[in-house]
């Protein structure tokens, strides 16, 4: 069998209601209607489409449900019931989410919601674990090789090298690296996201939603560790 794959979903679209338009109707109705402070719920474009146009690069923020959706594919299969893959979210405001190996998240997307509420208040969950199953790391993306000892990132980009899935996963483990993939609906990878990537990679000619990337790259290691059988 081979080693472990590292997945790291960049940029995604998860965050509190900034302060900015914490006192908007939309959100302060949300808020008042789930009983919580309005920079305390999660930003949501579906809910507070209104007010989220508001803030910089709108397009590429409030959609958790991406994050929902890619999560399952991520953690509910073969590898990660095998504890063979480890996956972080990197956040659009640059924080950094770890899920201990083995953990599995609420399939019902508004458990979901509570749940990434209670992490990004808290920090962790549970809250004030010693040793919590999802945490806010202390670093952002910069220091995200060094921290996990990992030699760098490949990162999916449609603009990048033409590259064949099944050799990124198997270079990706025998090398030490993660692969990311962005998590957003709209727009490109920031220029720090790109600076920071190792190399660039396609797999497709055009842009792909997150939980598909996600999907065939899981897959394609599944595969390669015998786990699946076609």
């Amino acid at each position: 069998m081979m080693g472990k794959l590292n997945i790291i979903l960049l940029e995604a679209g998860l965050e509190l209601v900034p302060a900015e338009i914490s006192r908007e109707p939309s959100v302060v109705k949300n808020a008042k209607k789930r009983g919580k402070k309005p920079v305390e719920i999660l930003l949501d474009i579906s809910v507070h489409y209104h007010a989220a146009r508001k803030l910089k690069d709108w397009m590429k923020r409030g959609r958790p449900d991406i994050v929902h959706t890619t999560l399952l594919q991520l953690l509910d299969g073969p590898a990660a019931r095998n504890g063979l893959v480890n996956v972080f979210v990197h956040t659009y405001g640059n924080k950094l989410i770890s899920f201990k190996t083995g953990v599995r998240i609420p399939r019902n997307y508004n458990r979901f919601t509570g749940l990434m509420e209670q992490l990004l208040v808290e920090g962790r969950v549970p809250p004030g674990s010693r040793e919590p199953l999802i945490r806010v790391e202390d670093y952002g993306l910069e220091d995200f090789p060094q921290k996990t000892g990992l030699k760098g990132l490949l990162l999916l980009w449609e603009k990048g090298e033409p590259a064949e899935l099944g050799s990124l996963v198997t270079r990706a483990i025998e090398e030490g690296y993660a692969i990311g993939i962005g998590a957003f609906q709209h727009g490109d990878f920031s220029e720090s996201v790109l600076e920071i990537a190792t190399e660039k990679y396609s797999i497709y000619k055009e842009s792909l939603p997150t939980w598909i990337v996600a999907s065939r790259l899981i897959t394609a290691f599944e595969l390669k560790q015998g786990l699946l059988r076609i």
